[in-house]
């Protein structure tokens, strides 16, 4: 397949969609710091540019409520833990965009003062107009509801341009090309093909979500360094999911 050369439309305002497996880098549990700080400075870049910005963080790399359900915790619990941990790396990235020098808030759906603003919408959109990265922890503050589901929320709510996902490869496959080396990529797709063919992009109820809102997804590798800004330019390998008109 070839990179993609479109240029990519002017966007006034994003949200990317960060997992906590990517936070890992090589490791196979917590935080990485020099992962983190890479992604920060990937993140200060596209601010400093001019684009409004805000990101959701995943947990997954501390606690998964699915898979603690799955090994008999009730699943409600299982998906509060895990939001526990969406603010644990918020923080984490917090500090890091600040040691670049990018004003942050960390805007929490679950109540925590102490560390964290409550999520209002009005709000968050006054913080990124005055050139605040705004992170939104816990998830949709429910159980049952994935980061990714919260992601394509926030970004509706946010009335962002697009939903940007850094995985942990350059756009969707038709399988885990690290698996299976023969595994297709895809340039462009609808939500309706991703749904159709059951692709491992995001969960079904956000890609839903995402269409009934317009809302373009750009799936990239958050492990190439400046990836996020050569994405924001329509540079790079990336997959852009949306309506075809």
């Amino acid at each position: 397949m070839t990179e993609s050369t479109d240029a990519a439309p002017a966007a006034r305002r994003v949200l990317l969609k960060i997992s906590g497996e990517a936070l890992m880098g090589a490791g196979q549990y917590g935080v990485d710091a020099n992962t983190v700080d890479r992604i920060a400075a990937d993140v200060a870049a596209v601010s400093s540019s001019g684009v409004e910005v805000c990101l959701v963080v995943g947990g997954g790399n501390i606690f998964r409520g699915l898979t603690a359900a799955a090994r008999g915790m009730d699943r409600a619990q299982g998906d509060y833990a895990g939001m526990l941990a969406t603010v644990i790396n918020a923080l984490m990235v917090q500090n890091a965009l600040e040691r670049e020098g990018v004003p942050t808030r960390v805007m929490s759906a679950i109540h925590m003062s102490s560390i964290a603003e409550p999520y209002i919408r009005r709000r968050a959109v006054r913080h990124m107009e005055k050139g605040r990265v705004v992170i939104f922890a816990a998830g949709t503050g429910n159980p049952f509801f994935t980061t990714d589901t919260a992601a394509a929320l926030r970004a509706a709510e946010m009335d962002c341009d697009c939903l940007l996902k850094g995985t942990q490869v350059d756009g969707v496959y038709s399988a885990d090309p690290r698996k299976n080396p023969d595994a297709e990529r895809y340039e462009q797709l609808t939500y309706l093909e991703v749904l159709a063919r059951d692709l491992n992009v995001m969960d079904a109820a956000a890609i839903s979500l995402a269409r009934e809102n317009r809302l373009p997804i750009i799936v990239f590798n958050i492990h190439e360094a400046g990836a996020f800004e050569r994405v924001m330019k329509g540079e790079g390998k990336f997959t852009r999911i949306e309506e075809v008109s």
